[in-house]
């Protein structure tokens, strides 16, 4: 499913299943807990609204966990392009000097001029050889275009 435009697009494995999971099991517990308020009497005075709120919360919490399936990394002519859990940030390759998975991180990053980086939320250790293969291809990727803007 890679856009014409992109050479690489990467997206986490599992995580995905987590945060789908998770989100799903949030959202039912507040909305049974809700559902549930009014039930038995406890000392204190439920309302409708209450039951509302509290299943709301559980839908705003789920969506917040749902972020975790956002992140994504591309690769094409005009740069590397990142999402992560909140921004999306697209990098010249004029900006780029590699890409680096350094041990014991948990994700891959982008790394820039001065010893700055870009977190690379897409290539997670977790995916363990899924993680080694999106690295060999975006790597191949990044050291052709690299070796293209020099050339010019």
């Amino acid at each position: 499913m890679t856009d014409s435009r992109w050479d690489v697009e990467v997206r986490p494995h599992l995580t995905p299943y987590f945060a789908y999971g998770a989100a799903a099991l949030i959202l039912v517990a507040h909305v049974v807990v809700g559902a549930l308020l009014k039930i038995s009497s406890t000392g204190v005075y439920f309302r409708t609204a209450d039951q509302v709120a509290i299943a709301l919360l559980g839908a705003v919490i789920a969506g917040v966990v749902c972020l975790f399936a956002r992140p994504r990394l591309r690769a094409g002519p005009a740069g590397v392009a990142v999402r992560n859990l909140l921004g999306y940030r697209l990098i010249p390759w004029d900006q780029v000097v590699g890409v680096s998975f350094p041990t014991g991180a948990r994700w891959a990053r982008i790394d820039l001029p001065d010893d700055e980086y870009v977190p690379v939320m897409a290539i997670q250790a977790v995916d363990k050889g899924r993680a080694v293969d999106s690295m060999d291809r975006v790597r191949a990727v990044v050291q052709r275009h690299l070796r293209d803007a020099a050339a010019r």
